[in-house]
């Protein structure tokens, strides 16, 4: 097995010599010819049973060339059989609790808060069928009945950095399958599957794209549970678009490398956020106390590169004040971004619920990007230490612009 840069440069490209090209071909067909009828019907059928591929595509919804090599790539990177993509990180959720639950006739499911807040909500307001018990994490196996379909997950947690034992839920779980949202570790830096996760899901909108400019999500699995995923998503229509399919399998190929550089930068920013006087709690796995069962150099090899941390005054007030990061949702863009959850993210979470996982009204979440590390801090710094007036005097020829304080 390949070490992990060599995987996410080469990952799904084992077809392109013996097509003759260096970089993979994007291909965007609707439909293909089926000049054997009987055949094309065939690999239809396939298809729509959740086969991996088939003697023809046929239709652009049931399989994709391009999407396909993302699959393989990302499947390589967490050492799963299979990987299944779809059009978002919710379609990819919504394809694993109908495949776990309607398709098994399990319409129970365990969670344990915080998760992504599209997430939370879609699992407490019925519109799957499905009906959802929130446990702490140390409590799973007492929620866990005969007809649990799923437990659901997320490490580290979104928004508050909250660090789970995968393999202790894996256990408590007691054979109900466990899906582990790992957008914010990444493959990079922890492998669900390994510790026994049945499902291991990614927003790839985030960290795989990188860049902001694709919206994608992906599920890595064995084959048994990657055949009802495909299902879902030719019944559905939730596919990725190839060029989605492209741009996040360009996305892996630098994707250790972003998360390694933006990781070092958010370590830097927790430990000066923790001393600023600004901030309340500052949540960051790096941070003395934040993971008291050692998960980070045994499950996790790293930290990450998305923290947490609570204002003195109105998180609204900071994030206005802000100028060289971005108040947007998302995370694991090159460039930084920050949101209050309370207000965005999780807004759908009911407050006293949202409240008791963790996740007050004064928490900002930042997504760390690539930026240096000194001109995020001079941001975040000026942000954190109240109202001033600031004047931009524009770059000139003799030098870079700058700001000025007065008052």
């Amino acid at each position: 097995m390949k070490r992990l840069r060599t995987t996410a440069v080469h990952g799904g490209r084992d077809d392109l010599a013996d097509l003759g090209v260096h970089a993979p071909p994007l291909d965007l067909s609707t439909t293909y010819p089926v000049p054997d009828q009987a055949a094309g019907g065939r690999a239809l059928q396939d298809l729509a049973e959740g086969a991996a591929h088939a003697s023809s595509p046929v239709y652009a919804r049931l399989h994709n060339p391009t999407t396909a090599r993302f699959e393989r790539a990302l499947a390589a990177l967490e050492g799963t059989a299979a990987a299944v993509a779809f059009g978002s990180g919710m379609a990819a959720v919504t394809a694993v609790v109908q495949a776990a639950c309607a398709l098994a006739g399990k319409p129970h499911v365990v969670a344990v808060r915080p998760l992504y807040g599209g997430t939370d909500h879609l699992l407490s307001n019925g519109l799957l069928g499905v009906r959802t018990t929130y446990a702490a994490a140390d409590r799973v196996a007492d929620a866990v009945t005969p007809g649990t379909g799923l437990v659901v997950v997320e490490t580290p947690a979104n928004p508050n950095l909250d660090l789970l034992d995968i393999a202790s839920i894996v256990r408590q779980a007691g054979g109900a399958p466990v899906v582990v949202d790992n957008t914010f570790a990444t493959p990079v830096l922890q492998n669900p599957a390994a510790l026994g996760a049945t499902y291991v899901l990614h927003s790839a909108t985030k960290y795989l794209g990188g860049h902001g400019d694709v919206l994608g999500g992906v599920v890595a699995c064995d084959e048994a549970h990657a055949g009802p995923l495909r299902q879902v998503r030719a019944l559905t229509g939730a596919v990725l678009h190839p060029l989605g399919g492209y741009l996040l399998h360009r996305g892996l190929a630098t994707l250790p490398l972003r998360v390694e550089a933006a990781q070092r930068t958010a370590v830097e920013l927790a430990r000066r956020l923790a001393a600023h006087p600004g901030t309340g709690l500052v949540r960051h796995p790096s941070l003395p106390g934040a993971d008291p069962a050692g998960l980070v150099g045994t499950q996790l090899r790293g930290p990450g590169a998305v923290l947490a941390f609570t204002t003195r005054e109105d998180p609204a007030a900071v994030v206005g004040r802000l100028g060289l990061v971005t108040p947007a949702v998302s995370l694991g863009s090159v460039d930084t971004l920050v949101e209050h959850p309370a207000a965005l993210t999780h807004r759908l979470v009911p407050g006293a619920e949202r409240e008791a996982s963790g996740v007050p009204a004064n928490l900002l979440r930042l997504s760390v990007g690539l930026e240096d590390v000194e001109d995020l801090w001079e941001d975040l710094d000026q942000a954190l230490s109240g109202p001033c007036e600031r004047n931009y005097i524009k770059p000139s020829s003799s030098g870079p612009g700058k700001l000025v304080q007065t008052g």
